[in-house]
């Protein structure tokens, strides 16, 4: 049975809140969607390169996804559970710990929190302040960790910041690498700062950071600098915790975003791709010595999505058995950085950022980053902006998109990009 869906949006404008975002880029009626195709109620066809925000790395409706759920939810599965003991969180857990956790020696334990990735960071700094008995937490410039207080608490814009309506207090921003320019070592006054009995700054439970900030740019620390944060928060003795809710499950390059690097996470919060499907389901990974927590001491009604957990379970097996996926995702990540090449050397001081494919093209200037997803959009190409004045034109496509179609998409924006530099230069010529 099919439903048929009206492209007419005043219901939206009627009823839904003014704090709605995306729909303002994308003015149309999404009605179905399969791997990296997106189809609007008109009948328009779109190639989605936002992913939900990284929430869906192996694209829309994954067929085998969608076979195991729908034969969970036909044959009365668990629907519910808390966090009971059920069959599909034990199958979660063994695939995980098999695929995931023991390859790489992690000991984690996985603690369920609510479903979207501000829930898992939450925990994470509740669980450092408890262990350590401090309250500080260090953040970096242009982070993003989420919209609840404790976790706006810890994001760099000011934008978002602004909506809290109270103090955001408990957090020490520091330098970002690379965000006071190449010529300054951001590592070593982070150092100086938490090391230096006068800099004013409280011993902190946590160290928090994103090895590719996606919301705040794609500005992607070196391995250099990520290992000597990780060595400074041991000699401070805080807690580090990686945020790998955008730039983790493959975006970056391999499952986690700092599987290449030296360095050995108290914690780590993901979400977004965690179920393969889209579907609402965050964690945090804790070291078993830090796992302190009272029962029900941090809990939620839905804390561990059941269904999320059969999704989850094939997407563990089908992409990460073995290193297929991976070469496959940084073949695409040549392909994505070579078009995006060409994009930079249009506009003048234009720089890629990212790595793996989480990347995209900072061009300056906020307007025309916009223009440019603007125009994309109308040539077929769902694509948003990135950074703390929304100058990046981000690449988020499914990191299962085929390479004839991801090509194809990477030529229309290179395309929009070209037609809005030309629109720009023309009107430049009629103003003098």
């Amino acid at each position: 049975m099919t439903t048929e869906t009206s492209a007419d949006t005043t219901i939206f404008e009627r009823r839904e809140s003014q704090v709605r975002s995306y729909c303002r880029a994308f003015d149309t009626v999404f009605t179905t969607a399969s791997g990296s195709t997106l189809t609007d109620a008109k009948g328009n066809i779109y190639t989605d390169f936002l992913s939900g925000c990284s929430s869906l790395n192996y694209g829309h409706n994954d067929a085998d996804m969608k076979a195991a759920l729908v034969d969970h939810i036909t044959s009365d599965g668990i629907a519910h559970a808390l966090d009971m003991y059920t069959g599909p969180k034990a199958a979660f857990l063994e695939t995980f710990e098999r695929v995931i956790l023991t390859p790489r020696g992690m000991d984690h334990k996985v603690m369920m929190t609510g479903p979207t990735g501000a829930n898992a960071v939450e925990a994470a700094i509740k669980l450092a302040r408890k262990v350590t008995g401090r309250t500080n937490v260090i953040s970096f410039t242009n982070g993003f960790h989420g919209m609840t207080l404790g976790a706006l608490s810890l994001t760099g814009n000011s934008g978002k910041r602004g909506g809290a309506g109270v103090p955001l207090t408990g957090v020490t921003h520091l330098p970002f690498e690379g965000s006071l320019g190449d010529d300054v070592d951001t590592l070593a006054v982070v150092e100086n700062m938490l090391t230096n009995d006068s800099s004013g700054i409280d011993a902190p439970a946590a160290i928090i950071l994103e090895l590719v900030q996606g919301e705040g740019g794609l500005n992607a620390a070196s391995r250099t600098w990520v290992e000597g944060i990780a060595r400074l928060a041991k000699t401070v003795g805080a807690k580090l915790i990686v945020d790998d809710i955008q730039a983790g499950i493959g975006r970056t390059g391999d499952f986690f975003s700092f599987d290449e690097m030296d360095i050995e996470p108290d914690m780590v919060t993901l979400a977004k791709s965690l179920s393969g499907f889209g579907l609402p389901f965050a964690l945090t990974l804790i070291k078993p010595e830090l796992d302190i927590w009272k029962p029900a001491e941090h809990n939620g009604t839905f804390r561990g999505n059941t269904h999320a957990f059969v999704t989850a379970k094939v997407a563990l097996e089908k992409f990460w058995a073995d290193d297929t996926f991976k070469k496959d995702v940084a073949a695409k990540a040549e392909i994505l950085e070579g078009h995006l090449q060409i994009i930079a050397e249009m506009v003048p001081g234009a720089r890629l950022k990212g790595r793996g494919m989480m990347q995209g093209v900072d061009v300056t200037n906020g307007d025309l980053a916009a223009a440019i997803c603007a125009e994309a959009f109308k040539q077929g190409l769902v694509i948003e902006t990135s950074g703390a004045q929304d100058e990046v034109v981000k690449v988020l496509a499914p990191l299962t998109t085929p390479v004839d179609q991801f090509t194809q998409g990477l030529e229309t924006l290179v395309e929009a990009a070209r037609t809005c530099l030309n629109a720009t230069t023309q009107t430049k010529i009629a103003a003098e």
